[in-house]
């Protein structure tokens, strides 16, 4: 790692490097998507290369598949794999009861496919993403091309009767253009603040047709590794109710990560 490496990029490797501790030999493993997740692809194709590990990886987007595929992974279907070990992918952001904000990177479909077809999900991040109450990020809604300014009018009428601190929503752009997913659609990001009750508010934005799926992880996501910028690690176990905390020790030639700080 060289020592050009900031704080927060830091975290975001050791958190990726203590994630990866959990793939075993012969595992089928969902690949994430975002600045974090690719630190991980990058730690596991380390193993892959260096220490003969032997894994399956199922990509949530093409950048991800790119990237696994570079370092060495090989690379299958969700279809071919037909079900998951373990997906190991970032968050936006986390409460205490691990749910999740996702899909800042536009990718939350698929990421929510892979992490619900897995027997555990694991979170990667920094602690600047721990909130008491999600909704500071704003929340990433998929809807289909046709009628999307009709599904972001119903998408603001539903708001209204919720719990919400705040209702305004946006069309993502890229550039002047919409942002278009891996499948072709549009994202509307509610600037929410505050979410009150995220179950409901899910379950309530996919009931409206034209919405494809959003970015709330509700009850999907098993452990979190938050890492910090001075090389600490917490381990968080929902299930298992345990808390532990380590520190990752890494040489200065790591540095074949640097590219990827960002």
């Amino acid at each position: 790692m060289n020592g050009d490496l900031s704080p927060i990029d830091t975290a975001k490797f050791v958190a990726a490097k203590r994630a990866v501790e959990f793939v075993e030999d012969g595992m089928r493993v969902g690949l994430g998507t975002g600045s974090t997740a690719a630190w991980m692809v990058r730690c596991l194709g380390e193993l892959v290369r260096e220490d003969g590990l032997r894994v399956k990886g199922v990509p949530t987007s093409t950048r991800t598949a790119e990237l696994a595929r570079k370092v060495g992974i090989d690379v299958i279907s969700l279809d071919e794999a037909k079900w998951l070990d373990l997906t190991i992918d970032g968050a936006d952001e986390f409460d205490p009861d691990l749910n999740l904000i996702k899909g800042g990177g536009g990718a939350h479909l698929m990421e929510k496919i892979v992490a619900t077809a897995s027997d555990r999900m694991i979170v990667i991040t920094d602690a600047t993403k721990k909130v008491e109450t999600l909704g500071n990020f704003p929340l990433p809604v998929e809807v289909i091309p046709f009628g999307w300014q009709t599904t972001k009018a119903l998408v603001e009428e539903t708001l209204a009767g919720l719990d919400v601190l705040g209702q305004t929503t946006t069309l993502r752009l890229n550039g002047e253009a919409p942002f278009l997913t891996d499948e072709g659609n549009y994202i509307v990001d509610l600037h929410l603040e505050r979410i009150a009750n995220p179950r409901q508010l899910s379950l309530v934005l996919n009931q409206i047709p034209g919405v494809v799926e959003n970015g709330l992880f509700i009850d999907i996501c098993d452990v979190v590794v938050i890492g910090h910028g001075d090389g600490r690690v917490e381990v968080n176990d929902i299930n298992a109710g345990t808390h532990e905390e380590d520190r990752i020790e890494f040489a200065e030639s790591d540095n074949m990560f640097s590219d990827l700080s960002e």
